[in-house]
């Protein structure tokens, strides 16, 4: 099969399993050379093949669009069988360093979300108010489980602008990416099962663990290439490993990313050890440069990887709208939802689908990424001029969080808690682990606006660094 005829049978497969429909437009050549690494003239050959079948129809000036079709008649459908296969207490100090955070007139660099004054909220709030002006008596009902049609193809053809073939009926819509994560903690595991997860890790997965009763077992992580694979290699055969939770792309809190191959190599040792793996990806979006960072669920073997992500980091914080590509889990997956929250919220599932279909959501993201990157390079000068020079600082390629090591002497702790007095909160390493393992460590949210305030603030935080460093 040559190159041009194996694009046009990934299109059509695309085509029947609803990632487009009939009138939708298609990527324009020159996006679709990009995403396929193949050349203008084989893509081209690719979609005239696809218009000679009867696929697709090119209109002049426009490009090429998905042709009309009868609708198929109705069939039976059976519900899939689903085939799968020490304690953790971390929530109370979560939880008080979290409160702190919400106070108005704290500088908020230990804040786990991205400043909100970098999204279009007029555009959402139009959005959402036509949501609700459209949204008909049955549209609760018509947006149970898995969530709503048109969010859910807009999901799809995002993954397909990434060549992966994720087909709307294995997107479920969540109340965020937590949800998505939880719901898939629970598809994957009972009640004393081992999971591997991250160290340092994003707390929320501490949390998962201590409700789900499960045990952990904490693979070192490195602050540029991610999860270290020959650690989780021996866990695999020492522990009945479970589920694999990890954030391969702008990990939380180190802003590491795992290499391409490094990922191939993940997803085989799993597949081989038929060990589930939950990839949280809300960060993926936020890249620095041209290239998007390819998640593991685009590499082959990926049959048992729940994909979770949301629009919280990239788009609308407030909306709680996220979900979770879950392949063959996510029958089960809809279940679980049903059982506990029932759905997500319908006039923000509403609201974001009217959003994606007006367009404008690459601009919104392009100009988004280019405010992180420069707040998070004014940051990282300003840390490297004013910190002892003990200290160490990550400057990840995307994201918004800054990693410290403070040196063995200093507790971060401490270090905190001085902070918040002098009105600052920081995210100490405590928060990361269920031991005290990182309490030398700490992380900043670097996504705010970077004025004078921020830079009296980071000189506050290198002196206290100092005074703790002196007290041993």
């Amino acid at each position: 099969m040559t190159r041009y005829e194996k694009l046009a049978q990934t299109l059509r497969r695309q085509i029947q399993s609803q990632v487009w429909l009939p009138g939708d437009k298609l990527p324009s050549l020159r996006e679709s050379c990009k995403q396929s690494g193949l050349s203008l003239m084989t893509v081209l050959q690719a979609y005239q093949l696809l218009e000679s079948q009867g696929e697709i129809i090119a209109r002049p000036q426009s490009g090429y669009y998905v042709a009309a079709r009868p609708s198929p008649l109705p069939h039976a459908s059976g519900e899939k069988k689903l085939h799968f296969t020490e304690q953790v207490d971390i929530n109370d100090s979560i939880f008080e360093i979290l409160q702190a955070t919400k106070d108005p007139h704290i500088i908020p660099f230990g804040s786990a979300f991205p400043d909100p004054t970098l999204f279009p909220q007029q555009r959402l709030a139009r959005s959402l108010a036509s949501a609700v002006r459209k949204m008909s008596p049955h549209a609760a009902m018509a947006n149970l489980p898995p969530g709503n049609d048109d969010l859910r193809r807009s999901i799809a053809q995002r993954y397909a602008q990434c060549a992966m073939e994720v087909a709307p009926d294995e997107i479920v819509i969540t109340s965020g990416a937590m949800e998505s994560l939880s719901l898939s903690l629970q598809a994957v595991t009972e009640p004393g099962d081992w999971i591997a997860i991250e160290s340092p890790a994003f707390y929320g997965v501490l949390q998962a663990i201590e409700r789900r009763k499960l045990k952990a077992v904490a693979i070192p992580t490195d602050v540029r290439d991610g999860m270290d694979l020959d650690s989780l290699q021996q866990a695999l055969d020492q522990y009945p490993i479970k589920a694999c939770w990890l954030m391969p792309n702008f990990q939380n809190p180190l802003g590491c990313t795992m290499p391409k191959e490094r990922k191939q190599q993940l997803v085989t040792m799993l597949q081989h050890k038929q060990v589930a793996l939950i990839e949280d990806d809300v960060y993926s979006e936020l890249f620095f440069g041209g290239d998007r960072p390819m998640p593991a669920k685009a590499f082959p073997g990926s049959n048992t990887i729940l994909h979770c992500s949301s629009f919280s980091k990239c788009l609308a914080p407030g909306f709680r709208v996220g979900w979770v590509a879950a392949g063959q889990y996510a029958g089960k997956i809809q279940r679980l939802q049903l059982m506990s929250t029932l759905s997500a919220s319908v006039p923000t599932q509403l609201a974001l689908a009217d959003f994606m279909q007006q367009g404008g959501y690459d601009t919104h993201l392009r100009r988004l990424r280019r405010q992180l990157e420069q707040r998070q390079l004014a940051m990282h000068r300003a840390i490297v001029d004013c910190f002892p020079a003990g200290v160490t600082v990550s400057q990840p390629q995307g994201g918004y969080f800054l990693w410290l090591d403070l040196g063995d002497t200093v507790l971060a702790s401490k270090v905190y808690q001085r902070a918040l007095a002098k009105g600052i909160s920081v995210a100490p390493g405590n928060m990361f682990s269920a031991s005290e393992q990182f309490n030398h460590c700490m992380r900043i949210n670097s996504s705010f606006e970077w004025n004078e305030s921020s830079q009296q603030a980071i000189a506050v935080l290198a002196t206290l660094v100092r005074e703790c460093a002196g007290e041993g």
